[in-house]
């Protein structure tokens, strides 16, 4: 059942949207020889031992903090409980692990790095892990407060369904953040050495051409990322909440509450979600990593970014906006396709729900010659769902560069007063021609999702594209088999229950203080 927090902050930002025993061991002694005695009266039984009382559960805050991190006094939480502020701070040089601990927080404490920049093709700097149990809540304070993982280091932040990672802000830890809160604290920002895009010729960052030492500067920081490594491993995610995120450095250059730069392949990024980011909810600058099982609810600006040549498979995924928001999602290359990594996004069994309702937010944006697949998904909202921009986006595929040709649309379910839009760019007709080219595509279809984002019987109704039999190349080896469409097959599927906030009457809110262990 959907949280009623979700259709209230929903329902508030756009109302026009119609969318949560130990005893004797009874042992005798046998007798020996023909020594006869009499048997001995019987011993009166022992009285039973008396059930022990159990150890309360510890409530107060720990003693003391983990290696590592430093004592920074108590935090009083929402609700009144206390628990041991433990605070990270600095560049974490070696393998650190935060355990979890009985009446323990942890806090960041301005730009934490975890290792220091080995350079694009690495030899350089210092690598490092932090590796945070699953259960362990973080907060930062401020804007300036944020994670980052520097190239050639590793995040290890792995929780489980019932014990997921949170990242938050302070307000959120005691109590007094709302559904209304965003751009509390920074976020957290991963960079690996897998190529990237935009790196001219000739330039310090790209002598040779070859794109091998290229490296870029990721937004909201001084950070370099990139290099000529698909495979880069830069950790694992999973079961990873990040709240209340976010933070304007300057106009134009914004934490997202996760940043994907230059990350490989090797990477695991799965079951993640960002809840109300004052900027992006996730963004991926160029790199290689997929993902699976992806929740973007009530971001600012768009719920998933790609650019500068990222190109990665990505299945599960639910995007959830407030009228404050922008595009669920916003694709972008730099146009020059031939020369540059071409910006490829494929995704499959997304479900979409958009708040806007004018031509230039619609739910999803898609320019500057960047390669798009969408499968097997259902894009819903009171405005416009598609806008196709530029020539160079709608172009045939070529034997130059990494063009893979115009975006691709299979067993896609649009509901939306206006399918299409055109802001002077590419023609109407010219996207829906794109459109109706793939197979089992609805531009009109009636929505009949229930609790916001759960099928109905529209969307049960439609055919399902086989993903699995796609090329590798397409994603086919990623992909796994859904039998719908959609992110959420029905009221049963648990794809995202447990470790999520806001979404179902059974997992807590978002505005609620994350659980603090008491033992």
């Amino acid at each position: 059942m959907l949280n009623a927090r979700v259709r209230s902050v929903l329902m508030a930002s756009a109302a026009a949207l119609v969318v949560t025993a130990c005893g004797a061991d009874d042992v005798a002694s046998p007798g020996e020889g023909v020594i006869v005695v009499p048997a001995p009266a019987p011993a009166p039984a022992p009285a039973p031992a008396p059930t022990p009382t159990p150890t309360p559960p510890a409530t107060g805050p720990a003693a003391d903090c983990p290696n590592g991190t430093a004592n920074v006094g108590t935090i009083t939480l929402g609700g009144g409980a206390v628990a041991r502020n433990c605070q990270l701070s600095g560049t974490i040089t070696t393998n650190l692990v935060i355990p979890r601990r009985a009446g323990t927080v942890y806090s960041l404490s301005g730009r934490v790095q975890v290792g220091i920049d080995v350079g694009a093709a690495g030899g350089a700097g210092t690598s490092a892990i932090l590796t945070i149990e699953p259960g362990v809540t973080f907060f930062g304070s401020s804007g300036a407060d944020f994670l980052l993982v520097n190239r050639g280091s590793q995040l290890f932040a792995e929780g489980t369904a019932t014990q997921p990672i949170i990242f938050t802000a302070r307000d959120n830890v005691t109590g007094v953040a709302t559904a209304n809160s965003k751009g509390l604290w920074g976020g957290v920002v991963i960079l690996g050495r897998a190529p990237l895009s935009d790196c001219a010729t000739g330039s310090p960052t790209n002598p040779n051409g070859t794109r091998t030492d290229c490296s870029g500067v990721v937004e909201g920081t001084n950070a370099n990322y990139g290099g000529a490594v698909p495979a880069d491993n830069s950790g694992r995610i999973a079961f990873f909440q990040v709240r209340y995120s976010g933070f304007e450095v300057q106009p134009g250059n914004e934490l997202n509450g996760i940043t994907l730069a230059g990350v490989g392949s090797g990477t695991f990024f799965q079951n993640v979600q960002v809840y109300n980011s004052s900027d992006d909810g996730i963004e991926w600058f160029g790199g290689r990593v997929n993902g699976r099982n992806l929740v973007g609810l009530g971001n600012d600006d768009d719920t998933f970014d790609m650019d500068l040549g990222y190109q990665g498979f990505n299945q599960f995924l639910l995007g959830i906006q407030t009228a404050s928001a922008n595009h669920v999602i916003e694709g972008d290359s730099n146009g020059n396709e031939n020369a540059e990594p071409r910006t490829k996004w494929s995704m499959a069994n997304a479900t979409f729900v958009s708040t806007q309702t004018t031509a230039d937010e619609a739910a999803i944006l898609l320019r500057g010659g960047m390669d798009f697949a969408a499968y097997n998904s259902v894009i819903s909202g009171p405005g416009w769902c598609l806008d196709v921009d530029s020539a160079v986006t709608m172009q045939a595929s070529g034997a130059a560069g990494d063009e893979a040709g115009p975006p691709r649309f299979e067993s896609v379910f649009l509901s939306c007063p206006n399918a299409f839009t055109n802001d002077n760019n590419v023609a109407v007709a010219d996207i829906q021609a794109l459109f109706t080219a793939g197979s089992n595509n609805t531009i009109n279809g009636t929505s009949t999702l229930s609790a916001i984002f759960i099928n109905g019987a529209n969307e049960t109704a439609r055919p399902v594209f086989n993903v699995t039999g796609l090329s590798a190349a397409l994603g086919g080896t990623f992909y796994n088999s859904a039998a719908y469409i959609g992110a959420v097959r029905d009221a049963a599927d648990t794809r995202f229950q447990g470790w999520t906030c806001g979404l179902y009457s059974s997992t807590p809110a978002c505005t609620a203080v994350p659980a603090i262990p008491t033992t």
